[in-house]
């Protein structure tokens, strides 16, 4: 993979999908940034990375919060002088219907899942159009196309696909390429803190009838990040079993 010696930034990196995409960017060369609003889990997973030899610092900070943002990006710039990839993964979820959504669970979902990826690609869009250069990875979901109980985190997440194509067209002129990953069910915190009813119904109409692992979206980044992926922008792809096909029977 053509990402050696590149600087990486990935957010929600403190565990699950972020974990995996930021120890796996560092095994193939890239430095480091692993953000999240832990500063315990961010800085453990910095020094395991730095046991195995690669380079990387940690940024603890809410990427709802535009002046944490401006921050992050401006330290990741004194502290490597660029930034080559963004990888925008950070994302809550609360698995309620249309009638048990609180308008704060609304607001906390869509500013962390939509209004952060959109912070976070403006921030590296300023760096990287200098640079004439950039990968940007956009973590969206196959609930996207909808789910019953996914209010809140379907909304979020269509919208992470529309900022991607948008991001694409307006950015391409600047060899920067805007993609998005839509996974499906897959092992982290986040999926094992669904109530039970809701995982056993996700479960039920998964084709491979197993879950998928976070190394199996840590080679979607790989792809998407990597020198020779530079004619490939505004897509996105489903790493879901499967799931994406049966959308229409959803749950």
């Amino acid at each position: 993979m053509a990402i050696k010696d590149r600087v990486a930034l990935i957010t929600g990196a403190g565990s699950g999908l972020g974990e995996v995409m930021a120890k796996t960017l560092a095994q193939h060369g890239a430095s480091v940034v692993v953000n999240d609003v832990s500063s315990e889990q961010a800085n453990r997973v910095v020094e395991e990375i730095k046991n195995n030899g690669n380079r990387a610092i940690a940024i603890c900070s809410d990427i709802s919060k535009k002046p944490q943002v401006t921050e992050m990006f401006k330290t990741v710039k004194d502290t490597f002088g660029r930034i080559d990839i963004l990888v925008n993964n950070a994302g809550i979820d609360k698995a309620k219907g249309i009638l048990g959504i609180a308008e704060e669970d609304w607001d906390r979902i869509i500013n962390v899942n939509l209004k952060g990826t959109f912070l976070c690609c403006q921030a590296a869009a300023g760096f990287m159009k200098e640079q004439n250069y950039g990968r940007i990875i956009n973590i969206s979901s196959r609930a996207w196309l909808g789910g019953v109980g996914q209010t809140c985190y379907s909304a979020s997440k269509g919208g992470v696909v529309s900022l991607t194509r948008t991001l694409a067209l307006e950015l391409a002129k600047n060899q920067i390429t805007v993609n998005c990953i839509a996974p499906g069910i897959i092992d982290t915190p986040l999926f094992r803190g669904l109530p039970e009813a809701a995982i056993e119904n996700l479960m039920k109409v998964q084709p491979t009838g197993t879950v998928g692992k976070p190394e199996d979206i840590a080679v979607g980044v790989e792809f998407f990040a990597d020198d020779d992926s530079s004619y490939i922008t505004g897509q996105v792809i489903y790493i879901c079993g499967g799931k994406s096909i049966l959308s229409s029977l959803s749950v």
